[in-house]
């Protein structure tokens, strides 16, 4: 079994003395990886961010959950990529995604094309990067990207490149991961809610969803799939320290019925691999139990101190 490796983001917009602050308490508790998203509204712009947080720490490894592939030319992004990696001694870790966002892609007037485009995209987008973090020149010729006796540089550290996140909960964008990312996220499926924005689709962040996806990446992935990381994170809701464990998933699968109307058992919602409620004790063994019944050694948390008693036991484990 893989060592496990916890993953946090900050949870909030700190100045840059209090982002160092964060970034070093981080590495000093045992979290892996510090990770920021790629959106336009309400957070910082993901290269600057963890060019900061690389200057300010010495082990902690910095990545994005997830860089939304229609915002930037690959070949554009890879150089930045290839830039951070070397800047930040070989830490960095390369989320990438087809995007999701309607309202985000509206806001400033980028077409949100339909899934089948978008992964189509990403998939040109990730062979383009990878051509770019090569030793030879490259050309690639693509429905969406063409690239002509490219030279690129700087190249990253990380050699061939660095780790490459791909999450998704669709077969489709599981499939491509299982090609070509080191770590998988495990994502739920996204649909629409009933003013047509993009929601999650709540059975699919229950075990046995989540083990029929697992069962795609392997056999997408053929015998790579020992090579694989697969991570999950708190998308059915906050993680939260209680001591009525049954009585907090309850509250919870109500809260999805009267949302989307579908109704999940209070078994369903405590085995989740998408939803973390109990003690610490409880949780350190779900975590436990989930790499030892999934594979899945890799937990984003949503709380840097106060699962950092679990981050503490386990990590490196």
């Amino acid at each position: 079994m893989r060592p496990f490796r916890f993953l946090v983001d900050t949870g909030e917009q700190h100045d840059g003395p209090g982002l160092a602050a964060f970034a070093r308490r981080a590495e000093s508790i045992g979290y892996s990886t510090l990770m920021i998203p790629d959106h336009l509204t309400s957070v910082y712009a993901p290269i600057p961010f963890l060019s900061a947080v690389a200057a300010a720490t010495e082990r902690l490894r910095v990545g994005t959950f997830v860089f939304n592939n229609n915002l930037r030319h690959p070949a554009v992004l890879a150089q930045e990529l290839a830039t951070l990696d070397r800047l930040s001694g070989g830490r960095l870790e390369v989320g990438l995604g087809a995007g999701w966002n309607k309202p985000e892609h509206d806001a400033i007037g980028i077409p949100f094309e339909p899934v089948g485009t978008r992964v189509g995209k990403l998939a040109e987008s990730i062979k383009v990067i990878k051509g770019c973090f090569g030793d030879e020149i490259f050309s690639f010729a693509g429905r969406h990207y063409t690239i002509t006796d490219y030279d690129a540089q700087p190249k990253p550290l990380q050699r061939p490149h660095p780790p490459i996140f791909i999450g998704g909960g669709g077969r489709r964008l599981l499939t491509l991961a299982a090609r070509e990312a080191q770590i998988i996220g495990l994502a739920p499926r996204i649909g629409k809610n009933a003013e047509g924005l993009p929601a999650v689709d709540t059975p699919s962040i229950t075990l046995a969803a989540t083990e029929e996806k697992i069962g795609w990446i392997r056999e997408a992935a053929g015998e790579r799939f020992a090579e694989i990381e697969l991570n999950s994170y708190p998308t059915g809701g906050p993680m939260v320290v209680t001591g009525d464990a049954r009585g907090e998933a309850r509250r919870r699968a109500d809260k999805l019925r009267e949302r989307t109307g579908v109704e999940l058992t209070v078994e369903e919602i405590l085995e989740s691999p998408h939803v973390f409620i109990g003690s610490i004790k409880e949780l350190t063994q779900k975590f436990i139990d989930l790499r030892e019944r999934l594979g899945i050694s890799s937990f984003l948390l949503d709380d840097m101190e106060t699962f950092a008693p679990i981050v503490q036991e386990l990590a490196g484990t």
